[in-house]
């Protein structure tokens, strides 16, 4: 078996595996520079998405929720809660948070206003619209 492996084939093996995924890289790399331009939802990007952005931001709501899949598992997914609950829920949720049910992890009231509640509906609707090519794989993230 040795003599049908030498090491001119160990050699062969890695250049040609190595030349194999380096144009495997190339090739996924200009499939997706390709195909990112088809999902640009820069469009809908209005004032009121971005002061809903700040606003996700600046009260860590990633520290519990994930959105599309990034951040914190403590809370629910939300990047199609826009489409699972409507707007008029996700403002009356944050307003009646903390519930006070026991036994259930509680949401801090942050007190925003009505402007702040549109915003941050306007960025979650923002969210929910991109094309994630369908994922999460089911409604309920």
């Amino acid at each position: 078996m040795s003599s049908a492996f030498t090491k001119s084939a160990a050699r062969n093996i890695f250049y040609g595996g190595s030349v194999f995924f380096f144009l495997l890289l190339v090739g996924l790399t200009y499939d997706t520079m390709h195909t990112l331009p088809k999902h640009d939802n820069s469009a809908n990007l209005t004032e009121s998405v971005k002061r809903g952005k700040h606003i996700w931001e600046t009260r860590n709501c990633i520290g519990c929720h994930t959105l599309l899949g990034e951040g914190a598992y403590f809370a629910p997914e939300l990047g199609n809660v826009y489409v699972r609950r409507g707007p008029d829920f996700i403002k009356a949720w944050i307003k009646a948070q903390p519930t006070g049910a026991p036994g259930r992890r509680q949401m801090p009231n942050f007190n925003l206003s009505e402007e702040q509640l549109d915003d941050l509906v306007s960025f979650l609707k923002y969210a929910s619209e991109i094309n994630t090519s369908k994922w999460p794989p089911n409604i309920e993230g």
